[in-house]
This record gives C-alpha cells, structure tokens and sequence, in this order.
C-alpha cells in the first residue's frame, strides 16, 4: 500500500520523527494502526450500547446529563485550571 502526502505534510512528518527520534514510516504505520484499533472499540461499544438498549437497559436522563457535565468539565479542567495546563506556560 502506497500513501501520498503533500510536500508540506511530509515536512511536518518528518519533524515530528526527528523530535519522537523515530521514522516517518514507522509515525504514520503506528498512526494508522491506532486509528484501526480505537475505531474497532468504538464499533464495540456501540454494539453493546445497542445490546443494552434491545434488552431495554436505559439511564435515565438526568443521570445521562450528569454523566456528560462530569465528562466535560474533566476535559476543560486544565483549560479552566491554570495548575492543570499541559505545556508551556506564557503570560498573558
């Protein structure tokens, strides 16, 4: 299997193998095993959550509201937190 990038995406690439100390090849081979893996839990959790629903096995809404603000607010934690930030720090 042959990939084509541009010119421009090489470049990025390539400097990101030279950070990572590893090849371009072997970045975009990882890359798109990754990219297999997480699509085939994806696929399996939704074919348990369509399981659970067949079988009638629901939560009810406010739970699912409360599930989802947990979900967010871990995800905007470090934006919300400054001691949280991950990478450098700048003044603003």
């Amino acid at each position: 299997m042959e990939v084509h990038f541009t010119p421009e995406q090489e470049a990025r690439l390539a400097q990101l193998a030279n950070t990572t100390g590893t090849d371009a090849t072997t970045l975009v081979k990882d890359a798109a095993l990754r990219l297999l893996e997480n699509e085939a839990r994806f696929r399996e959790a939704v074919q348990q959550g369509l399981a659970q629903a067949d079988r009638g096995q629901f939560i009810e809404e406010a739970e699912m509201d409360a599930r989802l603000k947990q979900m967010l607010q871990l995800l905007d934690a470090p934006a919300l937190d400054p001691s949280r930030r991950v990478g450098p720090r700048t003044n603003q």
